[in-house]
């Protein structure tokens, strides 16, 4: 069985490195299966919500600068889950939390984490990883999935490919990459790219800072707000009409929906849950 799994691999990796059309239908493979998982376990949270109309308005303005830059048009889905998070499948699916929607302090710091997950697929990233690391979970499970070896003995490895890929981490690199996209596709969609920035700095004050970043695949918080404060300086012709005071920010309500963002009191008991949280946040500092 593992020899079959491991001429599995090669074989989707070998697919990946010689068919770029193979590759993209590849990925729509991996969203799909995704999105069933996530359905089948009863995560997905079905309209109406009024989160939606909290989420639908910010990800319009967003799908009609990113669209035109990936395979597949992108879709913003609510899941039920603890911890705010949000990650991006192949295939155009960006899965933001219910817990997200809490967390965030306006719509700009919403805007960022959706603009950074759109990167994601318009980089390519999570294919990209696979192709550079053949042993990772990832691999296994993706390949599990697609193959069925998942509902053999040997595929039933602990973990299905939807949590594998939502806890997968990218490289410093990639995490950089995905920031600085992030920030010029809220900038031309409107957005105030500076929501990035006011994000970390919230999980900064809630959790005392980031981990330290020779041990995380993530950049701490500090570095990741002095990359983007180096972005927005060097390109003032885009990011110069937008204000760094977090005053300026738009709160998240929702007359429409009726749905209206509780208000949040910094206690030790909420200081050690985002503490918490940040461990599982796809895109956030680690």
């Amino acid at each position: 069985m593992k020899r079959t799994a491991a001429l599995a691999m090669t074989a989707l990796l070998g697919s990946l490195a010689v068919a770029p059309a193979a590759a993209a239908d590849q990925e729509q493979q991996i969203g799909q299966q995704v999105y069933a998982e996530l359905q089948q376990k009863g995560e997905i949270l079905p309209r109406p919500n009024a989160m939606y109309g909290v989420l639908d308005s910010i990800a319009a303005r967003i799908k009609s600068v990113a669209d035109s830059q990936y395979d597949y048009p992108f879709q913003f889905i609510l899941v039920h889950e603890k911890q705010p998070n949000a990650f991006a499948v192949p295939g155009g699916n960006v899965y933001v939390t219910d817990s997200l929607i809490k967390f965030v302090q306006n719509k700009e710091e919403l805007a960022g984490v959706l603009c950074h997950e759109t990167s994601h697929d318009i980089h390519h990233d999570v294919i990209n990883n696979m192709a550079k690391d053949q042993t990772t979970g990832t691999i296994i499970g993706i390949v599990g999935a697609l193959t069925g070896l998942n509902r053999s003995g040997f595929g039933q490895l602990g973990e299905n490919i939807a949590y594998t890929l939502q806890t997968s981490r990218f490289s410093r690199a990639v995490e950089h990459d995905a920031d600085a996209k992030g920030t010029i596709t809220c900038a031309q969609a409107g957005y105030n790219p500076w929501g990035m920035v006011w994000l970390f700095q919230n999980f900064e004050k809630a959790g005392a800072g980031g981990s330290m970043e020779a041990l995380s695949d993530h950049p701490t918080d500090d570095h990741r707000i002095g990359d983007l404060r180096r972005e927005f300086a060097a390109n003032p012709r885009l990011f110069g009409r937008f204000s760094s005071d977090i005053a300026t920010a738009t709160p998240i309500t929702s007359a429409a929906s009726g749905y209206r963002k509780p208000v949040q009191r910094t206690t030790r008991a909420t200081a050690y849950r985002h503490r918490v949280y940040r461990a599982g946040y796809c895109c956030a500092p680690k």
